[in-house]
């Protein structure tokens, strides 16, 4: 499989990146255990997961993913063969939020005893933090780096304005730099991305590694009506945003491109995502073996100018004001 280099990082990732949400939240840890490996299997490396994964879950207080993933690498030995990344600052309760340095130094050492490794791959704030200035949190970041528990810095959740100057605190005071974002994008999610953010990203050098690559399973084609919608709680949500005139074109579109390949909307979907020049890998999610079969297969589509733009035109979508 053909890597690509993240940023300007030095990190080469496969074009496809395992979501860790569902890790102890919609998949069990002995079906994690056989996804990762699945996943290493057909040739991919890049896993992302967070230390709040899965504190939305009754019972859960966050550490969930990471502390699965720890399990699977230290049975498998395959720590080598993995560009591990995770994210800190979403709440984790009793006050442990942000970006403060006392707090990423705390929490990076929470993430390393969970994930039982020594170090980081890819460490993400997950959320801006405007009660700390960018120069004490980037500070901090340096500091691991420094100390071997970092490889590279990333950005998730930021605006353009803010990882602008992000990136100019970095230059000017010669600390590590931002070297990737996560923001959201997708077919039916693409002014916010594509206004602002992506010119930044093209012209600084940053890579792409966008979350929700199938619009929370709305563009596997499985939300086509309210009555399917209101079939999983997940899908009910799905239904409010996405299950409009906007996004019945979006499925139409992809019918029409997916039919003569042979392939389902799902993966044209996130084929159209690699294709574009500022997207690194996009973050996509498997519950089964089977979903994870269909992501490994849409890494393999190649889609004509033809059909990226038939694409883009159904989902063309008005920019901010």
């Amino acid at each position: 499989m053909e890597l690509r280099t993240l940023g300007r990082s030095g990190l080469q990732v496969s074009p496809l990146a395992f979501g860790g949400n569902v890790f102890g939240w919609t998949v069990d840890e002995a079906l994690s255990f056989r996804l990762l490996d699945a996943w290493l299997d057909a040739g991919f490396n890049f896993i992302d997961t967070a230390d709040v994964y899965s504190a939305w879950v009754p019972g859960h207080t966050g550490g969930e993913s990471e502390t699965i993933i720890g399990k699977w690498l230290k049975q498998t030995g395959k720590r080598n063969r993995v560009v591990l990344a995770t994210k800190v600052g979403k709440p984790m309760g009793e006050g442990k939020v942000g970006l403060a340095p006392a707090y990423i130094r705390e929490a990076v050492d929470a993430s390393l005893r969970r994930l039982k490794t020594d170090h980081i791959d890819l460490y993400q704030s997950h959320d801006d933090d405007a009660k700390t200035p960018q120069e004490e949190s980037l500070g901090a970041f340096a500091e691991l780096i420094q100390a071997g528990k970092v490889r590279a810095i990333g950005a998730s959740n930021f605006s353009a304005p803010r990882l602008a100057e992000a990136l100019d605190v970095s230059e000017r005071l010669g600390l590590p730099r931002y070297e990737s974002l996560q923001p959201l994008y997708n077919l039916c999610d693409r002014a916010v991305f594509e206004d602002a953010l992506e010119p930044l990203c093209l012209a600084r050098g940053v890579g792409v590694i966008n979350f929700y690559a199938l619009a929370a399973g709305f563009l596997t084609g499985k939300y086509r009506s309210a009555a399917d919608a209101s079939r999983s709680p997940r899908g009910d949500s799905t239904t409010k945003k996405y299950l409009n005139p906007r996004g019945l074109r979006i499925l139409d579109a992809l019918d029409q491109v997916a039919g003569p390949l042979g392939a389902t909307p799902g993966q044209v979907a996130i084929a159209w995502q690699m294709a574009r020049p500022s997207i690194t890998a996009p973050i996509a999610s498997a519950t089964s073996i089977r979903q994870l079969d269909e992501l490994v297969k849409a890494t393999q589509l190649r889609l004509t100018p033809e059909a990226i733009a038939m694409l883009d035109a159904a989902s063309v979508e008005a920019q901010p004001a």
